[in-house]
């Protein structure tokens, strides 16, 4: 059974639908939404949309078509800009808006169009269709082999459905044909997959060298700050968030990075005004748990359920809009919503990809569904490629038992000793009972 909604945090919920639903842009009307930070993953600079922010791009392309509707290069750009809208504003229902964009760019031109097959790509990857932007980044790629937005998707869909060699190997030819922030972000991420962190630095030292515009910089910046605070690292993650909220101070991932950060050095107050920021604007799954397991930690477990309601309300958005949310159910409702449906969720994403991320869910969803014989498997499967994921090595260390418990509870407070304000202290509680 999904949460109940307290009466507050329905009122709250019918915010979020609003904000999700009444702000689509249509051609010839307005958006109504917020300037939009650096895309969350950047594939390539969007043609037509000059050097002014997204909304702003977005505005000017639909006053060019309406004067130039035939304009085959201009629909591929604005399909391709709605997609990032909705990446970045936490907004699916402009996937729909993309869909058709992109389909009437194909129309006008259907042979030699690798801009609306890119952009139909990365469609596919942000509503978790993998499989379909695997196949039309090659197509695109077959059309143009320097595309830098299908290269970068392509590398996106072979992570997203677990093929890391084959994504390793297209991440080394992507960087190859176009070196540079979009591929190179990419690059760090295989290399952190395998558990080469120092690579991983190394890609992301070398891409920030490399950026200019500040959005490239602030997103940079950030994923340094990532890699760092899974490290364990919160001192150079602080720096790293500093850098990039001093490029664009609005950059909602360096906020949620920043409380995260602040968070796993005990500043709990700082930790929650960074995410309600980051929340009040965009209240995705991710940040509304954390601040959730923050008020929970803090003994306010009635604003913990609101955040957790949230997730209900946004992945029921999601889902209507086309988009697979079964990772971000099973993740959200193992430990705050309902069990079973964490589990069907857990395992129906696992029959979609065997990726280390649907391995810990489904390892996660079967143990509190008190089957940790099962789980183990999975949570082995989800530690064995060598990510160094402090949640990962917690969930492996609660499942197990003996020597096996012992170990990854320890390597998992060891690693990030701040990786959940929940989890962390009940890994420390686990180790104590099981020395």
């Amino acid at each position: 059974m999904a949460p109940r909604l307290s009466g507050r945090t329905a009122v709250a919920a019918c915010a979020l639908a609003l904000a999700l639903t009444g702000g689509a842009v249509a051609i010839g009307g307005s958006g109504g939404q917020p300037s939009a930070p650096a895309a969350v993953a950047p594939a390539a600079p969007l043609p037509g949309l000059g050097t002014g922010g997204l909304d702003e791009g977005v505005r000017a392309l639909q006053a060019r078509l309406r004067s130039q509707p035939r304009d085959f290069a201009g629909w591929a750009a604005l399909g391709t800009a709605y997609v990032e809208q909705a990446r970045t504003q936490g907004d699916p229902s402009r996937y729909a808006e993309a869909d058709r964009a992109l389909a009437r760019s194909l129309k006008l031109r259907r042979d030699d169009n690798d801009a609306a097959l890119a952009g139909r790509a990365a469609l596919a990857a942000a509503r978790h269709d993998f499989q379909g932007a695997l196949r039309e980044s090659r197509r695109a790629l077959a059309v143009n082999p320097y595309g830098e937005r299908a290269l970068s998707t392509r590398i996106d869909a072979l992570v997203e459905l677990g093929r890391y060699a084959e994504a390793e190997h297209a991440a080394d030819e992507a960087d190859a044909r176009r070196p540079g922030v979009p591929v190179l972000t990419r690059f760090s991420y295989v290399r952190e997959l395998r558990g080469d962190v120092a690579g991983a630095r190394r890609a992301l030292e070398r891409a920030l060298a490399g950026a200019t515009a500040p959005g490239d910089v602030a997103y940079v910046a950030t994923s340094l700050g990532q890699l760092a605070w899974r490290q364990g690292d919160t001192g150079t993650a602080l720096r790293q968030c500093g850098r990039a909220l001093r490029a664009d101070p609005g950059y909602v991932a360096a906020l949620e990075c920043r409380a995260r950060a602040r968070a796993g050095r005990g500043d709990t107050a700082g930790a929650v005004r960074d995410l309600r920021d980051v929340v009040a604007r965009y209240p995705l799954p991710g940040p509304l748990v954390a601040l959730g397991e923050l008020y929970e930690a803090r003994g306010e477990r009635a604003s913990a359920r609101e955040q957790y309601a949230l997730v209900s309300a946004w992945t029921g958005l999601a889902r209507a809009n086309g988009v697979d949310v079964d990772l971000d159910t099973a993740l959200a409702a193992a430990d705050h919503g309902d069990r079973a449906a964490a589990l069907r969720a857990a395992r129906a994403e696992w029959d979609r990809r065997h990726t280390v991320h649907t391995a810990d869910a489904l390892a996660w969803a079967l143990h509190v569904n008190g089957r940790d014989g099962e789980a183990l498997r999975y949570a082995r499967i989800a530690t064995r490629t060598g990510f160094r994921e402090a949640s990962f090595f917690y969930h492996r260390g609660v499942v197990a038992r003996g020597a096996e418990r012992r170990e990854w509870l320890g390597r998992a407070v060891r690693l990030n000793p701040g990786f959940s304000p929940v989890g962390a202290v009940e890994a420390r509680r686990l180790l104590r009972g099981a020395s």
